[in-house]
């Protein structure tokens, strides 16, 4: 018989969510500060914007940010997909971002030193 142990504890899970609601609240209040605290300064993103591929460093979503400002009227979902002692994946379903855009991002994180980082965004655009 297996063991039945529980190896990941709630607070993980909160921590998680957490992190992406400091990427979400970043985005509504037009803030790369607040935004950057959940993000790992390595961060990459990659995802279809308008039919063209845009990927590379975390600095293009903190340019988008600086260019277009807040999102006051943004929705979001968060569901968390998967986890494990060190990594996550979070499933962000988003309406209305500063540019009114609609979007499902995933959201690759990484625990270091105790604290989860976003260390990956992969994102899909929709059409108006």
């Amino acid at each position: 018989m297996s063991t039945n142990i529980k190896i990941i504890s709630t607070k993980d899970y909160e921590d998680v969510v957490e992190t992406v609601k400091k990427y979400v609240e970043g985005l509504r209040i037009g803030s790369v500060a607040t935004i950057s605290n959940a993000f790992h300064k390595d961060a990459i993103m990659y995802g279809y914007t308008n039919g063209g591929l845009l990927g590379g460093p975390i600095d293009n979503l903190y340019d988008f940010v600086e260019k277009n400002g807040t999102a006051p009227d943004i929705k979001t979902h968060l569901d968390v997909l998967a986890i494990t002692p060190t990594t996550a994946v979070v499933r962000v379903d988003m309406e209305k971002d500063a540019i009114g855009a609609n979007y499902t991002d995933f959201h690759t994180l990484i625990k270091i030193n105790g604290n989860w980082q976003i260390i990956a965004k992969v994102y899909h655009m929709y059409k108006g």
